[in-house]
């Protein structure tokens, strides 16, 4: 069975648009989990754009799957992560002015000492990098446990031949993690429509996605919307 993360950050999002208390975060994860969800994914930022740090404190408790951690590797973040301990935590690049992520996270070997404070915390350790076959082979030897391959470029590509070359980088580092024994998971940009190709190439065990879900929700309901990417993924 392949999993899914369903990240609710955007529930956070329209909540903080009116800095009020709806709609709920925590009520969005039971939801999620009640149809198909296998984790919660959220992302604490810098700036808590959305998800605040009492939203961490009380999804801890209430989860009843996994829940991964999106941050930056900052040491404020280590220490949160390590205090909260989620189950997994993916380190991804964080700027300010950014709508969204934009890219994969520049791994580099001080990153090691990062990742080795959470494993020490029994955390797992993902990292969100690039299709890049010399970065999945540094985010192995810095001790990542799981790489998750950033899919935005191929999701907003629309010629066809550009798609077709940008699949093939996916597929060809998506085998290399698996080589590397670490775990294959793919997430940012993919929606109910480009999710298609991915599930064909039957390497991917896990699938992070959210804003889509989200965006579905608001006219299918959030059950609904979480259990047709559930089926779509395992099709």
């Amino acid at each position: 069975m392949i999993q899914l993360g369903v990240n609710i950050d955007h529930v956070a999002t329209i909540r903080q648009a009116r800095m009020g208390i709806e709609p709920e975060p925590v009520q969005a994860a039971a939801i999620a989990e009640q149809h198909g969800a296998d984790q919660i994914t959220i992302h604490l930022r810098e700036d808590r754009r959305h998800i605040q740090d009492r939203d961490l404190k009380i999804l801890r408790k209430t989860i009843q799957t996994r829940l991964n951690l999106e941050m930056a590797a900052t040491d404020e973040m280590i220490e949160i992560a390590k205090k909260i301990k989620p189950d997994t935590v993916t380190l991804v690049p964080e700027k300010r002015e950014e709508l969204t992520t934009e890219g994969g996270l520049n791994l580099k070997p001080e990153h090691a000492e990062k990742i080795k404070q959470l494993k020490a915390a029994g955390i797992e350790v993902s990292v969100f990098i690039e299709p890049d076959l010399e970065m999945i082979k540094l985010a192995k030897e810095i001790g990542a446990d799981a790489v998750e391959i950033h899919t935005g470029k191929y999701a907003n590509l629309k010629d066809k031949n550009e798609i077709q070359i940008e699949l093939e980088r996916i597929y060809d580092a998506a085998i290399l993690v698996e080589e590397l024994d670490m775990r294959v998971v793919a997430g940012h940009g993919l929606n109910y429509h480009n999710i298609h190709e991915l599930v064909e190439m039957d390497v991917f065990e896990e699938y992070n996605i959210g804003h889509s879900i989200i965006s579905r929700a608001v006219f299918t309901g959030l059950a609904e919307a979480v259990l047709e990417m559930k089926t779509l993924i395992n099709s």
